[in-house]
């Protein structure tokens, strides 16, 4: 792009309307956030537009050296990876904000303000090249959303924020101490080295486990996962679209660009740990997901046992299982995202999320009832949608490694069907028993709006994963071959190989 900075320019954007909303009323702080997050998204269409597909692995690339900070610098750049992730960003919070137009009535400045720095620090993540950068970004994350949760959340907000900023910052201490002596045995904070620097042997295991440590509670993994259904419970509606849609992809992004390719041999030694925690996780938390009676915490759940098909996908150490675990993670912030707003639809009617209060929507909501149909398909991954696509290739990746683990993993999306469609047919179906339920209101234009376009990107990813695939298929072909060398021994691989061709002979009249 003749050298324009759009990715410093895409964090710039945000920044300075965060700023901005602190000295403006309400009304003028929804359009002014409305119109800088509409600016990101317009920047992130032409970022993914300039993409060059099958070039340089590295585009983008923004560096200012700063001297005063020794290794540190300012370092941007993104290869395929971390563009579907910006992008994931940037399209969801025009919608998060457009959730907050009317719900939100208390110290709105502050609110935009706070979900304006939290799409800062998320672009700047995935954007950043340099380890510290990417440290700051990473750990500053939790700022922004501890405020939204402590105050704007739900009556238990005060313990669901400090328990999430706990979780998630212990981790971090570990992973910091582990940079530092990366930075000091390799000579450099720069990220693409680092991918390419072969650290001792003896030493990756207590790296990776350092920084396990903080993408574990980050993802969330079983059994460190607790703080996420009180965060989802108290948290308001853009709060859970934004912590469910991108927030708990830093894990997994930190686990692609980090744990698997800089620590290959000990990733290759803890799949086990890494397979078995997944595996009880997908049934665990769908077990528990069938008794909820909060569709939050439904959700919520759903969430960690999603989150665990991409953990056996990026440890597969092959392309299926690494495109499948980003197209889960791309179509989860979606679907998640789209599920948080029809629960958000109702609440803001009837201020209740107890399913039970629910009943027969289809009759007198149709279009929600319609639009909710299709995000429920989507989380069970029905073909055509984005959830299929995503789980086959991880479970198709999984299976070349450990048929077992793909095996429970599987049981896992057939209790996910149970809990969803249970969950639609308790509230679209059946009759209207209760009067208040009976009078409220389809799907206003606003609504309808913020809902329509995840439905189209979910089709869309359905019916042509091509388009987003294309992007990270040689950042996949790069990082398998990266970690080739340490890829354990599958139990079905002899299956999944070629047999040795058969000699026919061939008859005279033939040849």
């Amino acid at each position: 792009m003749n050298g324009f900075p759009i990715l410093s320019v895409m964090l710039a954007v945000p920044a300075a309307a965060a700023i901005l909303c602190l000295f403006v009323g309400a009304s003028s702080a929804r359009w002014l956030a409305l119109g800088a997050t509409l600016v990101d998204l317009a920047l992130g269409v032409l970022l993914w537009a300039s993409f060059d597909v099958g070039g340089a692995q590295w585009q983008f690339v923004e560096h200012a050296a700063m001297p005063a900070f020794g290794l540190f610098g300012w370092s941007l750049g993104i290869d395929g990876f971390a563009l579907m992730l910006i992008m994931l960003s940037v399209f969801l919070m025009p919608i998060c904000i457009g959730a907050s137009w009317n719900s939100i009535e208390k110290r709105v400045p502050e609110y935009m303000a706070a979900f304006l720095v939290t799409e800062v620090l998320m672009i700047g993540t995935f954007a950043a090249q340099d380890l510290f950068l990417f440290y700051i970004f990473f750990e500053a994350g939790l700022i922004p959303m501890y405020l939204i949760i402590g105050i704007w959340g739900g009556a238990n907000r005060i313990y669901a924020s400090y328990k999430f900023f706990l979780y998630t910052l212990l981790g971090s201490v570990l992973m910091l101490v582990a940079m530092l002596w990366m930075a000091q045995e390799a000579g450099t904070t720069d990220i693409r080295v680092l991918l390419t620097h072969d650290f001792p042997v003896h030493a990756q295991m207590w790296l990776w486990l350092a920084f396990f440590a903080s993408f574990a509670v980050k993802m969330p993994m079983w059994p460190v996962h607790t703080w996420l259904p009180d965060a989802h419970v108290q948290a308001p509606t853009a709060g859970s679209v934004i912590l469910a849609g991108v927030l708990l992809k830093l894990g997994g992004y930190g686990f692609l660009r980090f744990s698997v390719p800089m620590f290959p041999e000990a990733s290759a030694s803890l799949t086990w740990l890494v397979l078995g925690l997944s595996a009880i996780a997908v049934v665990y938390t769908s077990l528990v997901a069938l008794v909820q009676s909060d569709m939050k915490k439904l959700i919520a759940y759903s969430s960690v046992a999603h989150m665990a098909i991409v953990t056996i996908g990026l440890f597969a150490f092959n392309r299926q299982g690494i495109e499948g675990a980003m197209i889960v993670m791309l179509s989860h912030g979606l679907v998640s995202g789209a599920l948080f707003l029809c629960v958000g639809v109702i609440y803001d009617r009837l201020h209740t999320r107890e399913i039970s209060r629910y009943g027969g929507l289809s009759i007198n909501m149709p279009r929600y009832a319609l639009l909710f149909l299709l995000f429920t398909m989507a989380s069970i991954g029905l073909p055509g949608t984005s959830g299929f696509v995503g789980e086959f290739l991880s479970l198709a990746g999984t299976y070349q490694i450990s048929t077992t683990a793909t095996l429970i993993c599987t049981t896992g999306i057939i209790l996910g069907a149970g809990y969803m469609l249970y969950l639609y047919r308790r509230i679209a179906f059946g009759d209207l028993v209760h009067e208040d339920v009976r009078v409220m209101p389809d799907l206003s234009m606003r609504e309808l709006a913020l809902l329509a376009p995840i439905a189209a990107v979910v089709l869309w990813m359905g019916v042509y994963p091509e388009s987003f695939l294309a992007p990270m298929r040689n950042d996949a072909a790069m990082l398998v071959a990266r970690v080739a060398r340490a890829a354990p021994a599958g139990d079905s691989r002899l299956a999944l190989g070629k047999a040795p061709a058969a000699r026919v002979a061939v008859p005279a009249e033939v040849r």
